[in-house]
């Protein structure tokens, strides 16, 4: 048994990912073929018609870009929410067909940083492992003795999203609302997309960082702690 952290990886992403948006944008309105106004706009154009489109709110456009992630080091309980994002493509390591030999567990940040607790969630944790290892010793398949496994048990999983369901998905999960653990990974992922999408991606993040908390009574109140840290991620 080992605890793991999250790792985020932008393994693949439409090559060019503004310049195809752009493109698209721009075709509505213009008579020419899109391979023709790929090659005629200049970075200038693209930064700002892509400026245009985001504010406006025309965000069909940013469909026709693609990211593909790779996350790993993270748990079963993280990826149950993540799922519910339908208007993306997922690919998940089997419980059914892996067996696992050495368990890789998550342990959340307020367990581990109690000494007590945490040599109890360890104890737990170390108890289902021993079952789970009982259970396919005994010839019983992974896909039977997964059952006795934790939520917190690590799963690695492959996500696909187009960039306008990153800026939705950026907007609730990279809240101080959303739980630790996803919140964690959509922050890193949303660094990633910057550096390959700049335009697209700035200002993505919180509805802090673009109007008042939407939240009401259950806002975090941390909204200028929440712009700085997005300002200079």
């Amino acid at each position: 048994m080992h605890f793991v952290k999250p790792k985020v990886e932008l393994l693949r992403h439409t090559p060019d990912p503004e310049r195809v948006v752009a493109s698209a944008a721009h075709l509505c309105y213009n008579s020419s073929g899109l391979a023709e106004i790929q090659k005629s706009m200049t970075d200038k154009q693209v930064e700002r018609l892509i400026g245009h489109c985001v504010s406006m709110g025309h965000h069909s456009v940013l469909e026709h870009a693609t990211f593909t992630y790779g996350v790993e080091g993270i748990s079963r309980t993280m990826t149950h929410q993540l799922v519910r994002h339908r208007i993306a493509s997922y690919s998940q390591q089997s419980q059914r067909y892996v067996e696992y030999d050495d368990v890789s567990f998550i342990v959340p940040p307020k367990i581990a940083g109690d000494e007590r607790l945490l040599d109890k969630y360890k104890e737990v944790l170390r108890e289902q492992e021993k079952a789970y290892r009982a259970l396919v010793d005994s010839g019983i398949a992974p896909e039977d003795a997964r059952y006795v496994l934790p939520n917190a048990t690590e799963t690695k999983i492959a996500i696909t999203m187009n960039a306008r369901e990153l800026l939705h998905f950026f907007t609730v999960r990279c809240c101080n609302r959303a739980q630790w653990e996803i919140r964690a990974v959509a922050t890193e992922m949303l660094r990633l997309a910057r550096k390959a999408a700049p335009t697209v991606f700035n200002g993505a993040g919180p509805s802090c960082l673009r109007g008042p908390c939407p939240e009401g009574k259950m806002t975090c109140g941390k909204a200028e702690e929440v712009r700085e840290f997005f300002r200079n991620m």
